[in-house]
């Protein structure tokens, strides 16, 4: 198992940004998809971003395309979510998560979550 610790939330207005970094300690970082992830009271747990073990790949929810950037830096054990043009409705505890190659988010390693409130 990896531990994660998420990092970078906060109270913004519409129209800014944040970044929101995931720090990853224990198995090799690299060998794990790393994944972001909000929840808001009231509803379900919604997919933000992912990207894969080399950072070649990356995924975003609709969403969030063009507004946010899923990035990882292997040598720092760490994930980064660039947040830009955020809008009152990406308010959500965000998420990361990191799973191995081939197996689902569900059965991944999950931080403890940080607060992104966005006001209009």
């Amino acid at each position: 198992q990896v531990q994660l610790v998420e990092s970078g939330g906060g109270l913004v207005q519409a129209g800014g940004s944040l970044r929101l970094s995931c720090a990853a300690s224990g198995r090799t970082f690299s060998s794990y998809n790393m994944g972001w992830f909000r929840h808001d009271p009231g509803k379900e747990r919604d997919f933000v971003a992912a990207i894969s073990r080399s950072g070649s790949s990356t995924y975003y929810a609709d969403s969030v395309k063009g507004r946010f950037t899923i990035s990882r830096d292997n040598a720092k054990n760490t994930v980064y979510l660039q947040m830009n043009s955020l809008k009152p409705e990406d308010t959500a505890v965000y998420y990361c998560s990191a799973v191995l190659h081939g197996s689902s988010w569900s059965n991944g390693s999950w931080g403890q979550g940080t607060q992104v409130t966005i006001s209009s």
